[in-house]
């Protein structure tokens, strides 16, 4: 039997006898084998066939074809790599180094054929040149079109709309109805009397105003001034219902209207900080206001009241 004549250190070829295998057989199968002998001959396995020296031999066998299957496969991958080295390195054939892979036949023959290559090519780059620029030219000309198309429309409804609105217009006159109103058939009159101003253009701004056309800045600086005016009346007021001389009790009632009125003045005091981000005039923002000057004020003033 193989195993038992088996010396150590054999050849490749004994060690596949060994294993049960052939040359060139897969790395799976020659695990599989040696599973399979390891555990038919290994001594703690319990088996009848147990021999230590026959799974010393399957051992051996076993390292030796993996180190043959190793050495094989890194020559192979060498082999390879200087292949792919030798093709890299391969001179071209001239066909393909010149003229653009254009032709057949001598070099002068080649180089007639390119000549004509290169012209065929640069004509189709002119026509297809032309092509784009007169695309181009019809899609600006379609855009332009449908945008007078828009426009007239557009224009045509708006002056329906005047025509409609002036003859509404003169049927009303037609009836009578302007002539109840007053003033009529007198000029504007003039809002300001200084010479320097366009009548016209203070009449319009007027007008603006009067229906809510004013700047933010404008409502924001009215509305802070009569938040203020608001709330040292409110405080004067409150100050005068608790009378004097105070007691505790109306000392501490007299202390939580300052303190509400503390926390009004600081709430101000941020409008009036988003007051000077939008105002578009230096010299027009406003100072904060300061809840302690004020509150002395309000005793002041009721005192001069008392008095």
């Amino acid at each position: 039997r193989m195993l038992s004549g088996y010396k150590p250190k054999s050849n490749v070829k004994d060690s596949y006898k060994i294993l049960e295998l052939e040359e060139g057989c897969s790395l799976d199968d020659i695990r599989n084998s040696y599973r399979s002998l390891a555990k038919k001959y290994h001594p703690d396995s319990g088996s009848t066939t147990a021999d230590s020296e026959a799974f010393m031999k399957v051992e051996e066998a076993y390292r030796v074809v993996l180190s043959d299957v190793a050495t094989k496969k890194k020559s192979n991958e060498n082999n390879e790599e200087e292949e792919d080295q030798f093709k890299s390195k391969a001179p071209q054939h001239r066909h393909y180094l010149s003229f653009e892979g254009v032709g057949f036949g001598t070099p002068s023959q080649r180089e007639k054929q390119y000549m004509q290559f290169r012209v065929d090519r640069a004509t189709e780059q002119v026509l297809e040149y032309r092509k784009q620029r007169l695309e181009s030219q019809y899609a600006v000309t379609d855009l332009m079109k449908a945008k007078d198309v828009r426009q007239s429309k557009k224009v045509k409804i708006t002056q329906a709309v005047e025509r409609l609105v002036e003859d509404l217009i003169q049927e009303s006159m037609a009836k009578g109805d302007f002539d109840n109103l007053s003033g009529k058939g007198k000029p504007l009159q003039k809002f300001s009397d200084c010479p320097h101003i366009d009548p016209m253009t203070h009449n319009l701004n007027r007008i603006l105003i009067d229906n809510g056309y004013q700047p933010e800045w404008i409502l924001m600086q009215k509305e802070i001034r009569e938040t203020i005016e608001r709330l040292r009346k409110s405080i004067v007021a409150s100050r005068s219902k608790l009378g004097g001389p105070m007691t505790p009790y109306r000392q501490k009632q007299w202390n939580r209207i300052c303190e509400q009125f503390t926390e009004d003045i600081r709430k101000l005091n941020k409008r009036i900080d988003n007051f000077n981000l939008v105002v578009p005039i230096l010299s027009r923002q406003m100072v904060h206001f300061s809840a302690d000057k004020e509150i002395v004020r309000a005793q002041k003033t009721y005192e001069a009241l008392m008095e």
